[in-house]
This record gives structure tokens, sequence and C-alpha cells, in this order.
């Protein structure tokens, strides 16, 4: 069973992404075909299937978190790519397992704190129980009183899976 709550991406982004990313571009829909299946939507926190209505969107998440708490990231504002369904999917289902924990995949767990400033971070390769390891690894970040927020990253590609916030 988790232990931390995997936030996606907020419905309000999503609506504002599925127009305008935050790059300032429309998206290009596609249909998940070949490479494209397996993907992982942003948006429901699952991977992509054969045959659903995609986009790969330029997403900020540190600046849309930043823009509801008054947080001032500055230089540790980023943006990258990420997928997500092309019409409203009905949003994540937290379950019992982390999304995304595949076993052998690598992740960064980066660390936040008020301000948006990154405040350490650490490299997790996803054992066979994915759920406890996140789950360590979340309680080693949120060990520090400075970290507020969370943001979970592939370590191939830097891209944006989730954010854990301070329960």
């Amino acid at each position: 069973m988790t232990r931390y709550l995997a936030h996606p991406i907020d419905q309000a982004a999503l609506k504002e992404l599925r127009d305008t990313d935050d790059a300032g571009r429309a998206p290009r829909p596609f249909t998940a075909t070949g490479d494209a299946v397996g993907s992982p939507l942003r948006c429901c926190l699952r991977p992509a299937a054969e045959g659903e209505r995609i986009a790969l969107v330029s997403y900020a998440p540190l600046r849309r978190w930043a823009a509801q708490t008054g947080a001032t990231p500055g230089a540790y504002d980023e943006q990258g790519p990420v997928f997500i369904h092309v019409e409203d999917c009905g949003g994540y289902v937290p379950g019992d397992r982390y999304p995304f924990d595949r076993a052998g995949a690598r992740r960064t767990v980066r660390r936040y704190d008020a301000r948006g400033h990154i405040v350490g971070g650490a490299l997790l390769e996803i054992p066979a129980d994915g759920t406890s390891a996140f789950g360590t690894a979340f309680d080693e970040a949120f060990a520090d009183p400075r970290v507020v927020l969370v943001h979970v990253r592939a370590l191939e590609y830097g891209c944006y899976h989730f954010a854990v916030r301070r329960p």
C-alpha cells in the first residue's frame, strides 16, 4: 500500500495544456501505436494503450505549483515533454502501487523547499517491490524539514512523472 499520494497534472492545467502547452504551442494529437504504446501519461499516471489519442506537450510543473503557492523557483523553473490524453480521461485513481514503478527503471527523486529551490535528491533504481522503495525514498526526502515537494522524474530522459507533497 502507498503511504504518499502521487499527484498527476491537475485538471485545470490539463485543460490549458490541451489548448496551448507551457511553451506556447498547440498540441499535435496522435494515436498511440508502436513505440508510443506504453508512454507514461501524466494526466492519469498510467501507460498509454494501443489506439488511445494522446499528445506530447511541454509542461512546467514547478512553475504551475509556484503560481498556486507563491513560491519563487527562479532558475529552477523547468519545462519539458509529457504525454497526456487529448480528451478528459477521468484522471488518476490512486491504487496500491506508485505510478510507473517498473522494476529496473531508474528515477530521480528531486526535493524542493517552499521557495521552489532544489534542496537535494536521490537516485532510485526500482527493485521488484517498487512500492516499498518509493515509500522509503519519500520518507527520506520528507525527513528533511525544508522539503515540501518532491518530483519523480525518469533518469534517462529527465522528464517529469509525478509529484508528492509533504503529508
